[in-house]
């Protein structure tokens, strides 16, 4: 294996950078060359856990105690650093789980807008003044953070979500252990140089590696752990959920999606098929919110297939570090085979492959995986009702938007949705009656704007909401005041 460029990424404990406890260390792998070693992290445990959550509970007091425009200073600071150092992380997430060095470099630059938002909002009220029946009296609500605040986030987005989870946490007082995934620690810990730079006082801002098998239960059931907030999948974040009731922590899920994109018989076609292939190939669908069901009206059904398949022909698919490239690989060995599996299932339920479905010609080297087409899907089929997490398109075509509505809440998730029509009325009605917690009109499914509240419905959330000004909501509690003269 290849070690040329590798390094090794410490723990963030307490303001210093330091080995796990127990001395081991996980290799991380670049997945579009599978013999690279891109470098090392701490395979961590319970120790280590301890150390950070201590360096955090001992960190929140005085850190609570900064007005939140000073707060929002180290804010402003670790968001410069960020975009000083955008390309060395890009290049990092990209040779780390695979996406293009566009997309990588695009999130950094969202990580980068994340923090000066959130900065601002140390300037923000934090209450409201509440009429008394005591004339005497004055009655008023103000917020105060949760404490230490553990931030358990996914690969797929290794830069925008850990910031968009820690950037709130920080500015409305709280301290944070951070928990990456291990197939991206090794950007996580980029990011939290940045921070380090950003002179953050020690214990306020911490990041411990390692399996989630371990390191997850450790931070959820830990007793001097406030509040836990998670992005990734329904089996893991149920049981944070119960972890955290059993106890009475707080705690936030955000998790799977199956996202329909509804293409009515009114519908720009070109529009809709660029926003498909956007929405559901891109970062090789490897989006909670990325297009997986595409609901097409049979007037348009065959027009439709036959721009999406010329389409999805012309893609360039190979390394992400590559300008040539518009679709890398699967993040791991794990996804890869994943994502097969769930091809070979739509193929034994009789799903109709139109294209791809197998390894790309020359890529033996990386995970990769070509963009995949069913047809006659119906939403019994598995591919129809379980998350993929691939570049994977189920088609399923119907005779109304009645039918299609319907089609698209026939799964057990909610997270995002889109339909492509020119008519008001089917934008209304698909408004009101889609189940899902951000829906979008002639847009793509994938993707959502920092200042606006982001979760699902259904089994994609816990129901509270991520970012915009709706994140404090998490990450504070209302303090009721009544003041007597």
């Amino acid at each position: 294996m290849s070690e040329t460029t590798a390094f090794t990424a410490l723990n963030y404990i307490g303001g210093q950078w330091q080995p796990a406890l127990t001395g081991k260390l996980d290799a991380s792998l670049n997945p579009a060359d599978k013999g690279e070693v891109v470098g090392y992290l701490q395979s961590s445990d319970q120790a280590d856990v301890d150390l950070a959550v201590q360096a955090a509970k001992n960190a929140r007091m005085a850190w609570r105690k900064l007005a939140g425009s000073a707060r929002g200073d180290f804010l402003y600071k670790a968001a410069n650093i960020v975009e000083q150092h955008i390309n060395e992380i890009a290049e990092t997430m990209t040779r780390e789980m695979g996406k293009t060095f566009a997309e990588a470099k695009g999130e950094t630059a969202r990580g980068v807008a994340i923090l000066r938002y959130y900065a601002g909002e140390g300037m923000r009220k934090v209450g409201d003044v509440i009429p008394s029946t005591d004339s005497e009296a004055m009655m008023f609500t103000t917020r105060v953070p949760l404490g230490v605040v553990a931030v358990v986030t996914p690969w797929n987005f290794p830069v925008a979500i850990p910031i968009w989870k820690m950037a709130p946490a920080l500015i409305y007082g709280n301290t944070v252990v951070l928990k990456p995934a291990s197939e991206t620690a090794l950007t996580a810990a980029k990011v939290i140089q940045c921070f380090h730079e950003a002179g953050f006082p020690s214990g306020v801002v911490n990041m411990v590696t390692g399996k989630g098998s371990v390191i997850g239960p450790a931070l959820t059931e830990h007793p001097d752990v406030n509040g836990i907030t998670f992005t990734g999948s329904n089996t893991v974040g149920k049981g944070i959920a119960a972890g955290a009731i059993a106890r009475g922590a707080k705690y936030q899920l955000e998790m799977g999606g199956k996202n329909p994109v509804i293409v009515a018989a009114d519908a720009d076609l070109d529009l809709a098929v660029e926003a498909t292939i956007s929405g559901g190939l891109r970062s090789t669908g490897q989006k909670c919110t990325a297009t997986s069901r595409v609901i097409v009206q049979s007037e348009i059904y065959e027009p439709f297939v036959t721009k999406l398949l010329a389409r999805v022909k012309q893609l360039q698919i190979g390394d992400g570090m590559s300008p040539h490239t518009w679709m890398g690989p699967c993040a791991s060995e794990n996804q890869y085979n994943n994502v097969l599996s769930y091809i070979r299932q739509g193929v034994e339920e009789g799903a109709v492959l139109l294209y791809g479905g197998g390894k790309p010609k020359g890529l033996d080297n990386g995970y990769y995986v070509e963009p995949t087409i069913f047809a006659q899907v119906t939403s019994k089929m598995t591919i129809a009702q379980e998350e993929i997490f691939g570049p994977v398109l189920a088609l399923i075509k119907v005779d109304s938007l009645e039918e299609a509505i319907e089609a698209a809440n026939d799964v057990e998730f909610g997270l995002s949705a889109s339909i492509f029509t020119q008519n008001i009325g089917h934008m209304l009605s698909f408004i009101s009656e889609m189940d899902a917690g951000l829906v979008r009109i002639n847009a793509e499914s994938a993707g959502v704007e920092l200042q606006a509240p982001f979760g699902g419905m259904k089994q994609s959330s816990s129901h509270s909401r991520e970012q915009g000004q709706a994140a404090i909501e998490f990450y504070t509690s209302i303090k009721t005041v009544f003041v007597k003269a």
